[in-house]
């Protein structure tokens, strides 16, 4: 059987690939399943410090495929993460604490639209078209719209498309902040791998410490962050990046920061 998601490196760069183009890569099980393990490389391999989500083919995904996952769903729910795997949607494990960046293009359904929601930084294709579509399937979204569609967007925003189901497209989806580019269909791979290698050129103590320091807030509480902030800029000061960053700067050579 084919591999549901195509992993490559590109230096410190972890490029993942949904691969069911045929079914406009609706999320089956198997799916579900690298996915997490693909995470967890992400998560563990110490020289990877930025993931990418991409797709192959027009769509980024259809949502989950019902007719295998359906079956699977037990008076717990669904569990979709193997053991050693890190939930993608950072609701039935601790998020990966490494920075995402997605690109989406064609049909971004349902669980499409949470994966946007749980990563960093979302590029769109200008033909993308949204949907939270649960309620009209009977359900509720489960991959955690319903923990962060209304911080990011907005409550009336959120709950206009999560209680209808209705479709929204590209410029929708960048007025209320969902992504932060839209750009031409045959562009969007391209930029966001853009994004995440400028994120990956970054020195990787202070991109760690920026993005937690960002989720103790959205996830606590201002005052804890605030409280965490000195102590984090003091532990990057003596950082050996830190140094490297400062003799860039007399020297105007850009830096090449070794995360240490």
């Amino acid at each position: 059987m084919a591999d549901r998601v195509l992993i490559s490196r590109d230096g410190h760069m972890l490029v993942m690939r949904l691969n069911r183009a045929d079914k406009r890569n609706a999320a089956d099980m198997q799916m579900l399943t690298e996915l997490s393990l693909a995470f967890a490389q992400l998560e563990s391999d110490n020289a990877l410090r930025v993931g990418v989500v991409l797709a192959e083919g027009d769509h980024f995904t259809g949502g989950l495929d019902l007719a295998d996952i359906t079956p699977r769903l037990t008076a717990n729910g669904l569990d979709m993460v193997p053991e050693g795997g890190i939930d993608p949607w950072g609701v039935a494990t601790t998020p990966v604490s490494k920075p995402v960046v997605i690109g989406v293009k064609g049909t971004c359904f349902t669980l499409g639209i949470e994966l946007i929601l749980a990563a960093d930084v979302a590029v769109a294709a200008d033909n993308t078209s949204f949907a939270q579509l649960e309620v009209q399937r009977g359900i509720l979204p489960f991959g955690g719209a319903t923990l962060r569609f209304a911080s990011r967007c907005g409550w009336g925003n959120a709950m206009r498309w999560m209680l209808t189901g209705d479709t929204f497209d590209a410029p929708e989806a960048h007025r209320m902040g969902l992504v932060q580019d839209v750009v031409p269909t045959e562009q969007v791979e391209a930029r966001a791998l853009e994004i995440a290698s400028r994120i990956a050129s970054a020195a990787p103590l202070a991109v760690a410490a920026t993005l937690r320091n960002a989720r103790l807030a959205a996830r606590a509480s201002e005052a804890t962050a605030i409280g965490a902030l000195q102590p984090e800029l003091v532990k990057l000061m003596s950082s050996r990046d830190a140094a490297i960053a400062f003799e860039s700067y007399l020297t105007k050579v850009p830096p090449v920061f070794e995360g240490r």
